[in-house]
């Protein structure tokens, strides 16, 4: 969309995560805020939307994948990083990313995170599976929050803006 983006790694814990968000800012052509593994993701954060306003982005994008809902310090981290964003930045979103082969646990999972980071928006992954991802129909009637986006696929053109009369009409195919 022609706008200058600039992704921050705070996935720091998982294994090669940086490593592979690497790999995709590099094929989207966006710059990428790193720092060691292992190190605090809420001062990557913190950097990159510093970064971004020295720089004039038009978008930080802020990876924090990998947390467990039921994992007090991976939460108290997640409450942390929104803090400071919410701090830092104005006109945030907050995009859920939930598995659409996710069951009846995605629903406690998704209010657990909307507690400590008051999402506006899901995406839900995986939906060129078999998995038809009706457990949005809860979720999303449970925390008033809308499905912004669809990945149908792992290429990067696979990430879809969501098409309520399309994903009613895959349920019932």
């Amino acid at each position: 969309q022609g706008k200058k983006v600039i992704v921050a790694a705070a996935d720091t814990f998982r294994a090669a995560a940086i490593d592979q968000l690497e790999v995709w800012t590099e094929r989207a052509g966006v710059d990428i805020i790193k720092h060691n593994e292992g190190s605090d993701p809420a001062s990557v954060v913190f950097d990159a939307l510093v970064a971004a306003k020295a720089r004039q982005a038009d978008v930080v994008i802020c990876d924090t994948a990998g947390r467990l809902h039921n994992k007090k310090n991976l939460m108290d981290e997640l409450k942390k990083i929104s803090r400071i964003v919410h701090q830092q930045a104005e006109g945030c979103e907050v995009l859920l990313a939930l598995d659409a082969t996710t069951g009846q646990n995605a629903v406690n999972q998704a209010r657990q995170f909307n507690e400590v980071a008051d999402i506006t928006g899901i995406i839900l992954t995986k939906l060129d599976g078999t998995a038809k991802g009706g457990i949005i129909i809860s979720i999303t009637d449970d925390l008033q929050v809308p499905v912004k986006l669809v990945t149908v696929g792992e290429k990067i053109d696979d990430i879809q803006p969501f098409s309520a009369r399309d994903f009613v009409e895959a349920l019932f195919e």
